[in-house]
């Protein structure tokens, strides 16, 4: 198993009532209904993203500290680490 755990950036979008979660390091975005729901599609998005990675042996980026991620952030948003386990 590895194990890769990145920060996101959880935005809470008043006009469409959802949360739109982008994870920067790898230009990933989700969004979800409530804020569970984003952070469950978030993980699964980042499952899914490096299972193609490991299966085609291709180059990431590596996760950005997570106090630089959220300073660059506006305060009313919400940076929190997703994690994801893949067989290899």
């Amino acid at each position: 198993m590895k194990s890769f755990v990145y920060p996101a950036i959880f935005i809470k979008d008043r006009d469409e009532d959802v949360y739109r979660v982008l994870i920067p390091d790898l230009e990933l975005t989700t969004d979800g209904s409530f804020m569970e729901e984003a952070y469950l599609y978030a993980k699964e998005m980042l499952k899914a993203y490096f299972s193609y990675i490991e299966k085609y042996d291709l180059d990431f980026n590596q996760p950005t500290d997570f106090e630089v991620v959220k300073s660059s952030c506006e305060k009313e948003d919400i940076v929190m680490l997703v994690d994801a386990e893949i067989e290899t």
